[in-house]
């Protein structure tokens, strides 16, 4: 201790102690540390919550050795493993030619060998590694499109909300201008009483009296009370687009629509209004929206046989022989009813909810829809097409029908059986008999099988199998498209190309420049329905799935119930109509179940 106090007494110790206790923590480390190395620590310094939570590494190899891996190796090393793997053979005395390796050359190139091949299983791993990488990226991407997704079904679902709420808004708006026009209208008629006598103004109480009785009688009573009033079923001004995204072929739904077979079925635009038609004599309408029946369209006395809904507007054909044009627009609900039990899917594209029962449409939701009916045909109507105020129909009598919509009468009938017998006699000079250039593999067949028109154009596949071009406005075949040999069933054409399905299982697509097939397909069963869209042709053709063929890569696949393995081997009915339009197809089967995909 005397020692230490000797040392604590030189001016030397005195000066240093005290030159430390002036500076701070900082001057201090500063003066024993240099700037790197302070900078070095301090970019190497790890708090202890990253340490604690440092992932397990499933990598054998450092990352030296992934680094060595990855060099490049020389084209000398490849050229004496080349030299190496070369026969060598020894000399008749058994001494080694010259030029050969020495032992420890030999050596040094086992182990480069064995470098290498280290290397290669470095590069291996690496490689696997990368995979999984991948692979975890995937499966995070398709977490996150699942959650875009849902994200995107509820944005349509609140789109859905604030179109019904704003279309009740126009709706009491509507009521509330009716109220005022009628109070208006009520004012004018009623009169002021004027200063008369006793016996002129007893007269005038009775005339006032007696107009408010008739007043009463003929616009109170006919006015409906705010009450009774319901609403009408108006056409989305946005259309759904997330089954766009979805896998093609993906289920949407399927559901009981009818007790007997689709006859025809059609709808205007994706989870729009959809119109089926059966053999149980009934003709439905969907809101595909809702995923509920809203209403049924009565007035023909035997089922419908073919329509077309366009907008607001469905046109249907029965076999009664008459055509009936709807607006669908007047169709009236109630947006609080219960929707029908079609159930959830996991994607979410389902159109109702599971838990609630089916309820049927209100009695008088379609009171409102019939327009006029057309009659003139002496058969079932068969076919028929509207395209702006034309419609032509075909029909069992063998004629075509063109109707103007805005008068509501027939201005045009074309005979096809004369059209056919002319074209024979041209062909066939001196035998003006009629013949079908094709055999009719179903005396069933309906003669005059589809049909479409454009402006003045007509295109018609009849039961002798050809297709008839015509001019509407002389009534004449401007061309015919021979080539089924079967009645044609079904067809459909575009500004190129007119496509055509028949019995004789084939399907046609041909050049409308040329008038010459440009492609052709065949199937195992007559085809019953056909339709395209701008990238896909979908057909029915005696199966329980919808064939369909991509025009773009031309890959053919199956689509519908059919085409999954079922566990309980319970096979879905034969599909009979089909309708596609932008990716959303719909299938009616034999059944009286329709189905809904993404295609």
């Amino acid at each position: 201790m005397t020692e230490l106090q000797k040392e604590l007494r030189r001016p030397g110790i005195q000066q240093r102690v005290f030159s430390y206790a002036k500076a701070s923590p900082t001057e201090l480390v500063r003066s024993k540390l240099s700037t790197s190395e302070i900078q070095h620590r301090a970019l190497t310094y790890l708090p202890d919550e990253l340490l604690a939570n440092i992932p397990e590494n499933e990598n054998v190899y450092s990352l030296f050795q992934g680094f060595q891996a990855t060099i490049p190796e020389d084209d000398e090393d490849e050229g004496q493993e080349s030299n190496l793997r070369a026969p060598k053979l020894l000399k008749e005395d058994g001494s080694r030619p010259q030029g050969s390796p020495s032992l420890a050359e030999l050596h040094k190139q086992r182990d480069k060998a064995n470098h290498r091949l280290e290397m290669m299983v470095v590069r291996k791993n690496m490689c696997s590694l990368e995979i999984r990488e991948i692979d975890g990226k995937i499966s995070n991407l398709n977490h996150r499109r699942k959650f875009v997704l849902d994200k995107l079904g509820g944005i349509e679902q609140d789109e859905l909300k604030i179109e019904q709420d704003l279309h009740e808004l126009e709706g009491k708006i509507e009521d509330v201008i009716e109220e005022l026009r009628d109070a208006a209208t009520l004012g004018r008629d009623i009169t002021p009483p004027t200063k008369v006598g006793a016996d002129d103004e007893a007269t005038a109480f009775e005339t006032q009296a007696m107009n408010e009785s008739f007043m009463s009688a003929s616009i109170y009573e006919k006015l409906p009370s705010p009450k009774s009033k319901r609403h009408k079923l108006a056409r989305r001004k946005s259309m759904p687009i997330r089954h766009e995204h979805f896998e093609p072929g993906s289920s949407v739904k399927d559901f009981q629509a009818h007790n007997d077979i689709i006859t025809t079925l059609d709808f205007d635009a994706p989870f729009g209004t959809m119109v089926t038609a059966s053999l149980d004599d009934t003709v439905r309408v969907w809101d595909m929206n809702l995923g509920r029946c809203i209403g049924l369209l009565e007035g023909h006395h035997a089922p419908v046989r073919c329509l077309q809904v366009e907008d607001n507007i469905a046109a249907t054909g029965s076999m009664d022989a008459s055509i009936r044009l709807w607006d669908l627009g007047k169709a009236e609900y109630l947006p609080n009813e219960t929707m029908s039990n079609i159930g959830d899917k996991d994607h979410g594209l389902s159109l109702g909810n599971s838990a609630d029962e089916p309820l049927g449409p209100h009695q008088s939701s379609m009171q409102d829809c019939p327009l006029f009916s057309l009659e003139a045909h002496v058969d079932e109507v068969t076919a028929l097409h509207f395209q702006g105020d034309t419609l032509v129909s075909g029909s069992a009598d063998k004629t075509l029908r063109q109707w103007d919509l805005v008068k509501g009468r027939c201005v045009q009938t074309l005979d096809v059986l004369w059209a056919a017998a002319q074209a024979s006699a041209t062909i066939y000079s001196g035998n003006s008999q009629w013949r079908a250039k094709g055999r009719l593999p179903d005396a069933s067949a309906d003669f005059v099988g589809a049909l479409q028109c454009f402006e003045a154009a007509l295109a018609c596949g009849t039961a002798d199998g050809m297709v008839r071009l015509w001019d509407l406005r002389s009534g004449q075949v401007h061309r015919s498209l021979v080539g089924h040999t079967g009645p044609v069933t079904c067809l459909q054409f575009d500004d190129v190309h007119l496509i055509t399905g028949s019995l004789d299982r084939s399907i046609r697509i041909w050049d409308l420049r040329t008038g010459s097939i440009y492609d052709a397909y065949a199937y195992e069963n007559p085809v019953t329905s056909m339709t395209f869209d701008s990238r896909r042709i979908v057909a029915a053709a005696g199966e329980n799935v919808v064939k369909v063929y991509d025009k773009v890569d031309g890959r053919h696949w199956d689509c519908g119930a059919g085409a999954a393995v079922d566990e309980d081997n319970t096979a879905p009915a034969v599909i009979e109509r089909v309708r596609i339009k932008d990716g959303f197809l719909t299938e009616g089967r034999k059944d009286g179940v329709v189905g809904i995909w993404t295609c």
